[in-house]
């Protein structure tokens, strides 16, 4: 990737910069046996789910609850227990407890010494900038914004647009990283920035590349500048 009229570098958060140390699978299961019960749904029912329920203006724990009630409801459980999982799931997921991603340190510094680099991350601020202080993300970006909470989210063009005026930037000297095609690379598109794609897994389909202008297979394809 080489081109002389970058001038800033957004990137997304969860699963291009962060992660949780323990994941969503296991802090599930310890939810289900701290209320006592069987495993009631898989944690895909909550990926898949979750979207349904994403009001990021309403807290992290908040939103589980609703999601984990309508889950239980349409398996024919009782919703409260899904609300009491919810609780124990809350009470047992820390969102301090995150590391960087490999490279996600050394990638963010070097370029922030050359470009504007700020942050674009959907979900509920209460969750996603304890992330952004405990990985020490937030003292090497310029600008964090919190997408639904200050504006709407990935994909609308919006939360791309205020991250770019904070950094002085116009949209065509700009690029977005981040994992999703639907959120980062389509958002991308639509707020006028080139986007790279760095996916968390295998792609399901070779077509899901296509509407990236680059792909990475990690971060540290994004050195050394310049592009």
């Amino acid at each position: 990737m080489t081109d002389s009229s970058v001038e800033a570098v957004l990137f997304d958060l969860d699963d291009t910069l962060v992660r949780y140390r323990r994941s969503t699978a296991t802090v599930l299961s310890e939810a289900f046996e701290a209320c006592g019960v069987g495993p009631l749904f898989p944690v895909d029912a909550y990926y898949d789910r979750f979207d349904e329920f994403a009001d990021w203006d309403t807290p992290m724990a908040e939103l589980r609850r609703n999601c984990f009630a309508a889950i239980c409801e349409a398996r024919g459980h009782d919703p409260d227990v899904g609300r009491r999982v919810a609780d124990a799931f809350a009470a047992s997921r820390d969102h301090r407890n995150v590391e960087l991603l490999p490279e996600a340190e050394r990638v963010l510094r070097t370029l922030a010494d050359r470009y504007r680099v700020g942050v674009v991350t959907n979900g509920p601020k209460d969750a996603q900038s304890k992330k952004v202080d405990a990985s020490g993300v937030g003292d090497i970006v310029e600008t964090v914004v919190y997408a639904a909470h200050e504006t709407a989210p990935k994909p609308d063009p919006e939360p791309f647009r205020v991250a770019l005026d904070r950094l002085d930037t116009a949209p065509e000297r700009a690029v977005h990283v981040g994992n999703s095609v639907e959120s980062d690379v389509r958002g991308a598109a639509a707020a006028g920035l080139r986007s790279v794609w760095i996916p968390a897994s295998p792609p399901d389909a070779d077509a899901a590349t296509a509407s990236a202008d680059h792909r990475l297979d990690g971060l540290a394809g994004l050195l050394p500048p310049p592009w």
